[in-house]
This record gives C-alpha cells, structure tokens and sequence, in this order.
C-alpha cells in the first residue's frame, strides 16, 4: 500500500499543474500584438447580427439593417478605444454562441445589451449626475 502513496502524489501534482492556462491563451509566446480593425469588426457584427436574426427568427428594424447591405454598420468603436484583435474575436465567439433569448437583447431597437465580452472599451464609471441636472435634463432626460 505504500508504494501507491508517491504514485498518487505524482497524479495529484500533475492534476493541479493541468489546470494552468495554455501559455497561448493568455497572449504569451511572444505573441504579436494586433489591434483591432474597427470596419472588419463592424462588418463581421453586421454579418453575424443578420445570421443570428435569421436564425432566431428575429424581426426588427436593427435585424433588416443587418442584413441590407446597403444600409452603413451599426457597430461603432469609440476612437479613444484600442481593442486588440483578440478582443474582438472573442465578442464575436459570445455572439455566435448566444441563446436566441439572449441575442434579442443584443438586438433591441430601445436598449440593446452588450454581453461582457464585447465590453472591451470601458472607461472608468462617470458619476451619474443628481437627477434634473447634467446633460438631457433640459429635454426630459437621456
């Protein structure tokens, strides 16, 4: 029985260093960085939007400007924001993967959600001004 004990400590060890991230993973291995293209994000998005539309049978004035393409990208990075490549790709894999109850809410034309994945270009939380003062008071609100 105790030639067994260094056999289950050698598996134990092993299991616990298994769980580390793949060095690629983690943006290691001298991997170049690459910004994100803003149009080929927005035309990958708008692509997507109109698939999943489809697939989710999704009707929307958002969905029928997905997939005319005519009609300009909705999809806008704000220029203070630099995501990278990587960024970008995996917004696009949470999308892909979404539910079709949770992609409606990516798609609503009143108040579209952003999963956390996409959220690659938050600035640090503003203060929310007192109610009935700050911008859009004057009109009735946002």
């Amino acid at each position: 029985m105790k030639a067994r004990a260094p056999f289950k400590v050698a598996v134990v060890v092993l299991g616990v260093l298994s769980m580390a991230p793949t060095a690629g993973d983690v943006g290691g291995c001298g991997a170049e960085i690459v910004a994100l293209d803003p149009l080929a994000f927005a035309l990958v998005r708008k692509d997507l939007d109109c698939e999943r539309c489809q697939e989710c049978g999704i009707d929307n004035g958002r969905c029928q400007r997905a997939c005319d393409p005519t009609k300009a990208v909705e999809t806008v990075i704000p220029e203070t924001c630099q995501p990278l490549l990587h960024d970008g790709e995996v917004c696009i894999r949470a999308l892909a993967a979404a539910s079709c109850d949770a992609y409606r809410t990516y798609v609503d034309e009143a108040s579209p959600a952003t999963p956390s994945e996409c959220q690659f270009c938050r600035g640090p939380r503003e203060a929310s001004p007192a109610p009935g003062f700050g911008a859009g008071a004057a009109d009735g609100g946002p």
